[in-house]
């Protein structure tokens, strides 16, 4: 068994290596489906790489927002798990979800785990975003944008994953979800410091 263990571990290494080319494979074409979507409607935007980031703190530290505005972007689902929602708001702002549901004709809401996350958007904790919608096959999933963010020049969404961010203006945002078939609202998001507030 001793003789055989280096052997068992320089194959669990190749294993790991193939994993991560494999993980690194997928995370280059999930960003270049979205630039290449870009590209073909001939849509404006900026670009950026950077390291992993998992919140709105981790975006500022790198001083992303000085090129657009960072939203937040919450995922919910309805009290019975059948609707799933994709709500964009400022991130100064914190959301009320009781008055959010009355806003949008919603039952209670609540976060949507990270299960339904990837079964409904094909996206990871940390990666939300409207280019999500681009991997809703059946076009369930529903938009709404808070009105306060139509006017910001440029919007940053990460593409599908948290290794990039993309900086583009909410109209072409909006074109981008109609015509996959998504559909998608600008509402007057509630605010308000509560029990219910995120």
């Amino acid at each position: 068994y001793l003789r055989c263990l280096p052997s068992c571990m320089e194959n669990d290494a190749r294993i790991f290596q193939i994993n991560l080319q494999k993980e690194a494979a997928a995370l280059e074409q999930a960003i270049k489906y979205v630039l290449d979507l870009l590209d073909k409607n001939s849509i404006s935007y900026q670009y950026i790489e950077h390291e992993p980031v998992y919140t709105i703190e981790d975006m500022l530290r790198l001083h992303l927002d000085e090129a657009g505005e960072i939203p937040k972007n919450l995922f919910l689902r309805n009290a019975n798990g059948k609707q799933h929602y994709l709500v964009i708001v400022s991130k100064e702002k914190t959301v009320n979800l009781k008055a959010l549901r009355e806003v949008i004709g919603s039952t209670a809401l609540s976060f949507a785990s990270e299960e339904r996350l990837q079964k409904h958007l094909g996206l990871s904790k940390g990666a939300v975003t409207p280019f999500g919608v681009l991997n809703n096959a059946d076009c369930s999933v529903e938009a709404f944008f808070d009105r306060d963010l139509t006017c910001a020049a440029r919007l940053g969404f990460h593409p599908n994953r948290n290794t990039a961010t993309v900086f583009l203006s909410y109209h072409d945002v909006e074109s981008i979800i109609q015509a996959h078939g998504n559909s998608i609202q600008v509402v007057k998001i509630p605010a308000a410091e509560s029990s219910h507030a995120l």
